[in-house]
């Protein structure tokens, strides 16, 4: 029986392995990894580099453990923090640290131990993938999660750019400290690492409002000022349908930025993906009968449809980099 926010129900321990994996949040890093893998295939498709798909596996295989070790470890951390408000929400009750499995204290040592090891990994193939790496940790639990998150309505927004840096992680680790040259770690080299970048920062706050929405009185109960019970779910709506219009300029991108790279069938791709998402949110009504729990299911759908949508923007723009002669790979033309 599901007692609501604020009353947690205890139940049996399930095992080391499977509190870990929970502190990890591995089900949400795997969005993630998708964009930092992404990038990597972009910029072994459309760099002049001699790289071989040995290279490119080896890339992906440090990314795919550093990433997962260093957000993991970042996730594992905001539990440590925020172990006095997720017995409130109904959606955070039942994590490790509420549930008395691991104490808070051992979600905060776990956590910064791998988080430090997953970004260490990265200087094997660039210190620059490692700066962006220790920087996503910082900035998620420091800005984000000691600093805006119980602070403002617009913590979502601003802490989203540690959401952001894994497409940069994974062009820097491509591209590597031979071809990064410099100490500037802005410098990647191209406009298409940092593309990826804007991409997930203006999907964020669309993404993370529908949720709230969604959720709608939760975070009120914990005192998490997001926007929808600072402002009104009418505001949110407003500001999530002004993000989604910047969606979609910045897929117009090779439209007005020919030297950027991209093939102008992106504009194309992008566009349409980006029409069918921001429908989910212009579907939202904030009038909408709610469930027999609460919550606002056109929300629900926005959100998860925002998460498809990510996914395919990102593998979307690998395939229209993939070079035409390259399609029928060993069948093709010789």
């Amino acid at each position: 029986m599901d007692l609501g926010a604020g009353e947690v129900v205890q139940t049996p321990h399930p095992g080391w392995f499977n509190v870990f994996r929970q502190l990890m949040k591995l089900r949400v890093i795997v969005l993630l990894q998708v964009t930092a893998i992404c990038a990597i295939l972009v910029h072994d498709l459309v760099t002049p580099l001699e790289r071989t798909w040995t290279d490119t596996m080896f890339t992906i295989l440090i990314t795919v453990v550093g990433g997962t070790l260093s957000a993991g470890g970042s996730n594992a951390i905001n539990m440590w923090y925020d172990a006095d408000i997720d017995p409130l929400m109904r959606r955070t009750k039942n994590r490790p640290v509420p549930q008395g499995h691991i104490s808070a204290r051992g979600a905060l040592v776990f956590g910064a131990t791998i988080a430090v090891l997953g970004s260490s990994l990265f200087f094997i193939v660039s210190w620059k993938a490692a700066f962006w790496s220790f920087f996503s940790v910082f900035f998620y639990v420091l800005i984000y999660s000691m600093w805006l998150k119980r602070r403002t309505p617009q913590n979502i927004v601003i802490g989203g750019i540690a959401g952001a840096t894994p497409p940069l992680i994974g062009w820097a680790a491509a591209a590597g400290d031979s071809i990064l040259e410099g100490l500037n770690p802005l410098a990647l080299g191209s406009p298409v690492p940092w593309l990826f970048f804007a991409l997930i920062f203006f999907w964020t706050p669309p993404h993370f409002w529908a949720l709230a929405l969604y959720r709608s009185g939760e975070y009120a109960k914990a005192e998490v000022p997001m926007m929808n019970e600072v402002r009104g779910p009418e505001h949110t709506i407003f500001l999530s349908k002004a993000y989604c219009l910047c969606l979609l300029m910045l897929g117009s991108v090779p439209c007005f930025w020919p030297s950027s790279g991209l093939p102008l069938l992106w504009a194309f791709i992008a566009g349409g993906l980006t029409v069918w998402y921001a429908k989910s949110v212009w579907d939202i009504d904030p009038l909408e009968e709610l469930d027999e729990n609460g919550r606002m299911p056109k929300a629900a759908k926005s959100f998860f449809r925002s998460l498809y949508y990510l996914g395919w923007m990102h593998l979307a723009l690998v395939l229209v980099c993939v070079p035409p002669s390259s399609w029928l790979g060993p069948f093709g033309p010789l």
